[in-house]
């Protein structure tokens, strides 16, 4: 891991201890905290991937098991008719056999050669790689819930911008129109302050359509179903914008916070236990066995123990001798296995490492176009009252009005679009860095 970030990516960001547990905090929206404690008790995603957790929990609990002996109770009650023709010549009668046994065996096996102890390491690491899999989930919602409620504020931000623009080019048809029927403006101008007028509002259906999907795509984020929060969230409000300096740590402290990298670590930890576990059937495995029972052919007999009891105990061993191969062979793929799970987990660690510059210039960008937007604005509003006066003056035509309310329209448009994305690429860097978890609770409640 380098020891820092790229310096040209981090202009406007400190570096320091971020908050990454509760990063949503910082956006000061308490609708969006809502939203994040309702995904977090509702998610179907979050619920399947502790439901693994407890599938590995048990496996862990199988392994575990075979350090211990497997004990069987046994029984047995039969009654047998043999017909005279099974029987020596001298019977003349088919003849009926009872024959009663009880008792119970045993087996132990000898963790000689560690086999079993390798077997539950590995299924110790699944358990912990699949917890992980649960917080990269959890970190994925988080920011999946809050990235497509910047989406909802941004869009209603965009379709106010285009219900105003809206507004103001009815007033212009109405002007051109006037002017028309005095003699004073072509038709020309008319038409094409109707052409500015239904181009801008042939917009409002697309971003209303994307508006819809967006509040029913939270819904199911959410485990509800998708028109759930409409009512909720149609009240328009601004979108959410962090207080304070955004702080960032250290890029080898991603191997400590990052879920996916956590997880891929684990998993080739339980691979390489695994062949360890292959190794064991190179060498005997050593057992104690024993069984003890109770048989009698009348039933009042087995409750004579000096005349019932049978017993047998003693060690035992296996060994494979020649099996063309297949146990080497066998390792030789585990051994393949682990460097691929070597492989991934480094692929794992840069794919993170490119996530967080990717992340960091994304926002540190947007927010110098944003304010390169917000500047545009301004002066494209003060530009289109100008050239409005003008035209009423006569000292100016038609087009230049269209051309400047069309292009406030597309300023005012492109910079609610960047005011989202600037928070949705904060979003990505936390949800980059793993925020969303506390690497300090190791135990999942």
């Amino acid at each position: 891991m380098q020891d820092a970030w790229h310096q040209e990516i981090t202009k406007g960001l400190q570096d320091g201890e971020a908050n990454l547990q509760t990063w949503w905090t910082i956006l000061k929206d308490p609708v969006l905290n809502t939203l994040i404690e309702r995904a977090y008790q509702g998610n179907l995603q979050l619920k399947e991937a502790f439901a693994r957790i407890k599938e590995a929990r048990a496996n862990r609990g199988i392994k575990s098991g075979e350090r211990f002996p497997d004990l069987n109770s046994t029984g047995d009650a039969r009654r047998m008719r043999s017909p005279h023709t099974f029987l020596p010549p001298t019977t003349q009668r088919s003849r009926t056999d009872e024959f009663f046994k009880f008792g119970g065996e045993g087996s132990w096996e000898i963790d000689f050669w560690g086999r079993i102890d390798r077997s539950i390491e590995s299924a110790d690491a699944s358990l912990d790689a699949s917890m992980e899999d649960y917080r990269d989930v959890l970190v994925m919602l988080y920011a999946d819930v809050s990235t497509n409620y910047v989406e909802v504020r941004a869009l209603q931000d965009r379709i106010k911008y285009v219900r105003g623009n809206i507004g103001t080019q009815r007033k212009s048809l109405q002007l051109t129109k006037d002017r028309f029927d005095v003699g004073l403006a072509p038709d020309l101008d008319v038409q094409q302050a109707k052409l500015n007028l239904a181009k801008t509002e042939s917009t409002l259906p697309t971003l209303q359509m994307q508006l819809v999907q967006t509040i029913n795509r939270l819904g199911v984020l959410l485990g509800e179903h998708p028109d759930a929060l409409h009512d909720e969230l149609e009240k328009r409000t601004s979108i959410p914008k962090p207080s304070g300096q955004i702080l960032f740590g250290l890029p080898v402290e991603l191997l400590r916070q990052r879920p996916d990298i956590r997880q891929a670590e684990r998993e080739l930890a339980a691979q390489t236990a695994l062949i360890g576990v292959a190794k064991a059937d190179l060498y005997p495995s050593f057992s104690l066995f024993g069984t003890f029972e109770i048989a009698a052919n009348d039933f009042s007999d087995v409750f004579s123990y000096s005349k019932s009891r049978m017993h047998s105990f003693g060690p035992s061993f296996r060994w494979n001798i020649f099996d063309g191969g297949r146990v080497r062979n066998k390792i030789r793929v585990e051994d393949a296995r682990t460097e691929q799970a070597l492989n991934r987990y480094e692929q794992t660690v840069l794919n993170s490492l490119e996530d967080v510059e990717n992340a960091m210039v994304s926002y540190v960008q947007e927010k110098v176009r944003r304010n390169a937007l917000e500047r545009s604005v301004k002066a494209a509003r003060k530009s289109t009252d100008l050239v409005r006066t003008l035209y009423i003056s006569g000292l100016t035509d038609f087009q230049n009005v269209q051309e400047m309310e069309r292009f406030q329209f597309e300023q005012e448009d492109q910079f609610a679009e960047s005011e989202g994305k600037v928070i949705q690429n904060l979003i990505s860097i936390y949800r980059s860095l793993g925020g969303g978890w506390d690497p300090g609770t190791e135990k999942h409640e």
